[in-house]
């Protein structure tokens, strides 16, 4: 499979609540190409280049969130879904709305601690 892009945009939580989603996205699209940014943050992003080592299904202990994160993923839709999958098996989530272009999608959810 070609390499995917994913954008993640988080807001809500803190340093370590942006890791925990990162951690459990790592298992599906690999090491993130850019991080979340710094802990003063209160919107942070990372960057997911290609497929990860793990398979897909697979569930990563992300770890728990200290208060409500909202996510918005960015990509192509088999990205998007993929996306959703891995933090649903790691986190309570929420679906809030889902908007698509040509050949990119978003999707915001709420991860609840």
């Amino acid at each position: 499979m070609p390499d995917t892009q994913l954008t993640v945009t988080l807001s809500g939580g803190d340093a370590d609540d942006a890791r925990a989603v990162v951690r459990a996205l790592e298992a599906t699209f690999g090491a993130p190409r850019e991080q979340p940014s710094g802990e003063r943050a209160t919107v942070r992003v990372a960057t997911f280049t290609g497929e990860g080592e793990g398979p897909p299904a697979g569930h990563r202990d992300a770890g728990l969130l200290s208060a409500p994160v909202d996510v918005t993923v960015q990509g192509t839709p088999q990205a998007v879904r993929r996306a959703g999958d891995a933090l649903a098996r790691s986190f309570t989530t929420r679906d809030e709305g889902t908007a698509a272009g040509d050949q990119e999608q978003e999707r915001q959810l709420r991860l609840e601690p």
